[in-house]
């Protein structure tokens, strides 16, 4: 298993840049004499005939996606869309130097050649599926042609937590929200550059639960803050996330202020760092804010400002509601994940996350009512079905009996708020029954992520036994 995740970390893979490891897979698939189909997009599907004497068994689908979040720390040189991971490991996790590992989910697609690979395993039919862009909106599921896959029971391996097998994930939908604002000159201000930094990040659907601060939100929470303390400061720049999907760990920002005001809105400063760092004392101790003299040639203002700044303070983030039949389970929940002030006005991006329905749109409604009454605007992209708990599920009881068998304990069931491909493969396979499972991968999306060797172990037994027992059923 490591040695195909090798070979997948040592060529970029990040979302939206995945035709290196998509040939790579396919290359995979010629050198041990398969079937398989890559599609314009980069999808690749790989076909294997049953082991001899289990013929008569029904397909069974494997599936993991080949893309993955590159972030990387600041001191890191490293061009992630055109070089590979720097792997380490001290024989009980593998994580990557300065950059996240995509675990989340090479180790899948790794897991899935390596069964592929095997001539010693008693198996059904098998038809491998490997996804490109789930990070940013399922978009390789979205286009996945799926009228010759025959398989009726989904095996997906994109869950990050040993023995936890989800059956239930949210839904949800992407906002790019647009607040309109044109810079001007300045007036003989002062100008500071704002850096909110040090915050963990994270996933917003795995850990959106865990209190973790939002750079984003912060930053705008600040500055409001700011322009009520110093009337007259006008906004000049602040950006902050790269993807709509990770809770942002960054943000700076740049302002211009009258200049006999500038003593005071550093001590704001001073006084709002110690204030954040209390506040999140325990999810984020990390954290700092800090300003220091800048140069601008211009800014919003004073009124695009304050309407902009309000409309940020507006918007809500984290959790939502939680649901009732899974205690602990995030039901609804949004983050902003990105913004950039660009020469038109703030253009940001929100993943908004429910296996409500109703509750998505719900969500959806609010943040236009806000964004309306603060003079923007916004579009929708990425809606995704959720994928809604079946309580006659064969593949999940077959799932926890193999398990058993493997580990000697009881496996947990569990939904999670984390979005999965499997909603778009319930509505395009009718009938299709379907798990999550994975190895123990933890603080992905982030430069802190690791994954535990001997978990992939025995998850991969795991699924080499599932598919024994699968060889076994019959049509």
């Amino acid at each position: 298993v490591f040695e195909y995740f090798e070979k997948l970390c040592a060529v970029p893979h990040g979302s939206g840049n995945t035709k290196q490891v998509s040939d790579l897979c396919v290359s995979f698939a010629q050198e041990l004499g398969l079937k398989w189909r890559q599609d314009e997009v980069n999808n690749v599907v790989i076909w294997k005939d049953a082991s001899p004497g289990c013929e008569d068994a029904p397909a069974v689908i494997l599936q993991g996606h080949i893309d993955m979040v590159c972030v990387k720390t600041e001191d890191c040189a490293k061009d992630m869309a055109k070089e590979g991971l720097d792997l380490c490991t001290d024989g009980e996790w593998v994580w990557a130097d300065r950059t996240s590992l995509g675990g989340d989910n090479g180790i899948a697609v790794a897991m899935i050649l390596a069964i592929l690979a095997d001539g010693s395993l008693p198996h059904p039919p098998l038809e491998a599926v490997f996804t490109v862009d789930e990070e940013v909106g399922l978009e390789g599921a979205f286009a996945l042609e799926c009228s010759d896959l025959k398989g009726r029971k989904l095996v997906n391996l994109d869950s990050e937590e040993e023995g936890v097998f989800t059956v239930s994930c949210a839904g949800g939908v992407r906002l790019d929200g647009f607040l309109p604002g044109v810079k001007a000159p300045l007036e003989g201000e002062a100008g500071y550059e704002i850096s909110l930094e040090g915050l963990l990040g994270g996933h917003s659907g795995g850990e959106i639960h865990k209190g973790r601060a939002s750079a984003n939100q912060v930053m705008g929470r600040v500055l409001y803050g700011a322009l009520e303390r110093v009337p007259g400061l006008r906004l000049a720049d602040i950006r902050g996330g790269r993807f709509d999907n990770v809770i942002c760990s960054r943000n700076h920002a740049k302002v211009a202020l009258p200049a006999d005001r500038a003593g005071e809105f550093e001590a704001f400063i001073q006084e709002s760092g110690a204030a954040l760092k209390n506040e999140y004392t325990g999810c984020d101790d990390g954290i700092t804010l800090a300003c220091e003299r800048t140069a601008l040639d211009g800014a919003l203002s004073p009124e695009a400002t304050a309407g902009m700044l309000r409309t940020l303070l507006s918007i809500p983030q984290g959790v939502q509601a939680m649901n009732v039949d899974f205690p602990g389970l995030v039901q609804t929940s949004l983050n902003m994940g990105v913004m950039e002030l660009k020469e038109d006005g703030l253009h940001f991006g929100v993943s908004i996350r429910s296996c409500i329905a109703s509750q998505k749109e719900m969500m959806v409604q609010r943040l236009k009512a806000i964004l309306e009454l603060g003079g923007g605007s916004f579009t929708l992209r990425g809606d995704y079905p959720g994928w809604q708990y079946d309580r006659n599920s064969a593949l999940r009881e077959e799932v926890l009996e193999a398990y058993q068998s493997v580990c000697g304990k009881q496996g947990t069931i569990e939904a999670t708020h984390g979005g999965l491909e499997c909603g778009l493969f319930m509505e395009k396979l009718p009938g299709l029954d379907a798990v999550s499972f994975g190895p123990e991968l933890h603080d992905v999306h982030s430069v802190k992520e690791r994954l535990s060797v001997g978990s992939t172990r025995r998850v991969y037994e795991v699924t080499r036994e599932l598919l024994k027992r699968e060889s076994a059923a019959r049509k």
